[in-house]
């Protein structure tokens, strides 16, 4: 699904010129990469507002639309005014069709509640990851990756070896080495691990113990 976003060109640089953006409630933010030059454009505050709202714009190619000039794009840094509603600067990589690019992808978890963990009294399900980097091409950029949890059960560990990719999507961290193959999810057994914690906790409290017993 392409995702629009309308912008301008923008003239001046420095802070005194961003500021008066602001004050006229547009948004400045810079295009680079793909070959071309840097490119200073402004947006619409309330478009980018809405649109930042969406998972998709933290993960989709997005389409800049530049008095009809069509560029695709990723959003890779957005800054937020610390203690107001505010977008204070955008940055956009523009991708190429037969260049693979990386991205981070938000997982969505389907199926937690009714999985035999879901249903099990004292399991929780802790989900280490909600996204992941990925590297394809930008025609295969997927804008979430499904993790069917149907058949999780207590003591079940779900690693980014077990997730089901589109094709021509992979995880580079993967070639890296065992050690990068993490946690995704986790059910646990919380019952279980507050009687270890208990159970260790005591072991601990022994030595002191018999200190005070041997002083006396």
């Amino acid at each position: 699904m392409a995702h629009e976003i309308k912008v301008e060109r923008r003239e001046g640089a420095g802070k005194g010129a961003s500021r008066r953006l602001r004050h006229a409630d547009k948004v400045p933010a810079i295009v680079y990469g793909g070959g071309l030059d840097p490119v200073a454009i402004q947006l619409s505050h309330n478009d980018v507002w809405l649109a930042q709202q969406n998972e998709w714009f933290y993960s989709s190619i997005l389409d800049l639309s530049l008095g009809g000039d069509i560029q695709k794009v990723l959003l890779r840094d957005i800054q937020r005014h610390p203690a107001k509603a505010r977008i204070l600067h955008l940055d956009f990589q523009r991708v190429m069709a037969n260049e693979s690019l990386r991205a981070s992808i938000p997982l969505h978890f389907l199926n937690e509640a009714v999985s035999p963990a879901g249903k099990t009294s004292g399991v929780v399900i802790m989900h280490e990851l909600t996204e992941v980097e990925v590297a394809c091409l930008p025609g295969d950029l997927p804008e979430n990756i499904e993790v069917d949890l149907s058949g999780l059960k207590e003591g079940d560990v779900v690693h980014l070896s077990s997730l089901k990719l589109p094709k021509g999507v992979e995880i580079p961290s993967l070639k890296l080495g065992a050690d990068h193959d993490v946690a995704v999810v986790i059910a646990r057994q919380i019952k279980a691990d507050a009687e270890q914690e208990a159970a260790a906790e005591a072991a601990a409290e022994v030595p002191a113990s018999k200190a005070k017993s041997d002083k006396k």
